[in-house]
């Protein structure tokens, strides 16, 4: 059989395990947003179901032959074809499969499913105790993933690799340590300077229609696609695609408080406007899926922060927002952008501002690598929640909800993802530098409403590449320079101190 008919086979098998998988999603996406409280367990039994389908699917010894073939041949060069990529990325994750039985993958998404339910009822409780008999189990399995998957220094580098492939928890570290040097430096600044916003603005009475109107006003505005997109309500925001011609973004809404919606509702657009402009014709195949969940979060924190809470982003849409929100009627458009921009250290992660932010994921990364390196119990993770959060935010949460309890990641055993985000924010800085660069001043562009060139510019750097390069490597090819938390520090001085009367 020549080299083409092999890959042809492959890639027909590989886009049916992928339809499968957009199966499962659409279950996945319904529990989170429509599903009785008790379909729980039934949900838990089919998605247990399919993944152990998809899971023998995608380790069949087929598979692997197929590849062995397809390695040999002309199908390989260049490498940065498309061909290429995919066998790659194809080998990679075969490779990674077939070192987990399938009744492990099946245990651990039926853990997982049940837990996020459970999960759910203790952030509603504030009871730890609740969820700490499922978080032992889905710690008891990512350590046997681990240890299966293989690792050279230590069991969180295999956890994240699945998410971001060929980054290790040290060079996580070593990017990570400006921020953690300077981050609380300039807090500290920010908090004593002499103008400080008033966010009582932000805490009015907003309508959850208007909200809603707004939310999706805005992100029509900015480019996204309601023939291939909805916009729903859900206790933890997120976004999903499920094939090329259905992604779905959720949000929350809270009628004292206009920051969740319409900033939840901007970032998720961020997420759902790489995944419509990934490559339509390679859908199921690597070169038509996105590369990595810190370029992922790029995305997302460069629309929500970068472009969204940006004064230039706001002299367009503030009149807007005004027709739609009594609240704003008489705020100045300088005090609304200095209030959705307030540097203070808050307990809830998902409406930290920028330059907190990453204080939260420092802390998350660390209690992950002591639960992973056995030096901390899922029973102690509360006290040394507490503890890391008050040395880094100078108070304690007061209670488990505004605390360890706070996110869905561990309920769905994505232990190894929150490093991801704050990678996102370096990833976001750099390229934002770059479409400078390239496009001109994109706050004149903002002003106008004019969002078009620089998704555009995104679709052709990041979008269409698919997987054609790793991460760190893509980072360097489009922004010129390796990945490096110096163009977010940059980015703080230039926007937070002249906010803040300081420069």
């Amino acid at each position: 059989m020549d080299a083409r008919t092999v890959y042809q086979n492959l890639l027909n098998w590989q886009k049916e395990t992928a339809l499968l998988g957009s199966i499962a999603g659409v279950l996945g996406w319904d529990q989170r947003v429509m599903m009785p409280p008790k379909g729980a367990r039934y949900r838990a039994e089919q998605l247990a179901l399919l993944s152990g389908m998809i899971h023998q699917r995608a380790t069949d010894p087929r598979v692997g032959e197929w590849l062995s073939q397809l390695e040999q041949s002309e199908l390989t060069q260049p490498p940065d074809s498309e061909t290429a990529v995919n066998i790659r990325q194809w080998r990679r994750d075969y490779a990674k499969l077939t070192k987990l039985p399938t009744e492990l993958v099946m245990e651990f998404t039926r853990v997982t499913s049940l837990a996020e339910k459970v999960w759910e009822e203790a952030r509603e409780e504030s009871n730890f105790s609740l969820f700490q008999p499922h978080l032992e189990q889905i710690v008891r399995l990512v350590r046997e993933i681990a240890e299966r998957l293989g690792y050279e220094r230590e069991p969180y580098d295999a956890l994240l690799d699945e998410y971001e492939q060929g980054m290790t928890a040290q060079e996580v570290e070593q990017l990570f340590e400006p921020l953690r040097r300077h981050t609380p430096e300039l807090v500290a600044r920010l908090q004593a300077a002499p103008r400080q916003p008033n966010t009582d603005i932000l805490r009015r009475h907003y309508p959850r229609a208007a909200q809603e109107a707004f939310c999706r006003y805005v992100a029509e505005t900015i480019g996204f696609d309601w023939q291939r997109g909805r916009l729903d309500p859900t206790v933890h925001p997120f976004a999903t695609r499920l094939s090329p011609g259905d992604v779905r973004i959720t949000t929350r809404y809270y009628e004292d408080f206009l920051n969740p919606s319409l900033f939840g509702t901007i970032h998720e657009l961020g997420h759902a406007l790489y995944e419509m402009g990934l490559p339509e014709e390679h859908w199921g195949t690597p070169m038509g899926s996105s590369v990595s969940l810190g370029v992922h979060e790029s995305q997302s924190r460069m629309w929500e922060n970068f472009v969204g809470r940006s004064r230039a982003f706001w002299e367009f849409f503030y009149p807007t927002a005004q027709q739609h929100f009594d609240a704003l009627k008489d705020v100045a458009l300088d005090d609304f952008v200095f209030a959705v921009n307030a540097v203070r250290p808050s307990t809830i992660r998902v409406e930290a501002d920028e330059v907190t932010y990453n204080l939260h994921i420092l802390l998350r990364f660390e209690l992950e690598l002591a639960l992973l390196r056995g030096d901390l119990q899922v029973a102690d993770l509360p006290a040394a929640w507490n503890e890391r959060f008050k040395a880094y935010m100078g108070f304690e949460p007061p209670n488990d909800a505004e605390g360890v309890l706070q996110d869905v990641h561990w309920s769905g055993g994505m232990i190894g993802y929150f490093p991801t985000y704050t990678l996102g924010n370096l990833f976001a800085a750099q390229l934002f530098e770059a479409a400078e660069r390239d496009l001109g001043d994109l706050h004149a562009q903002f002003r106008k409403g004019e969002f078009t060139p620089l998704l555009e510019w995104l679709r052709t750097n990041i979008h269409q590449q698919g997987q054609r390069y790793p991460a760190k490597e893509l980072i360097q090819r489009v922004t010129g320079e390796p990945p490096s938390a110096e163009p977010l520090l940059r980015y703080f001085e230039r926007k937070f101190l002249p906010l803040y009367g300081l420069a």
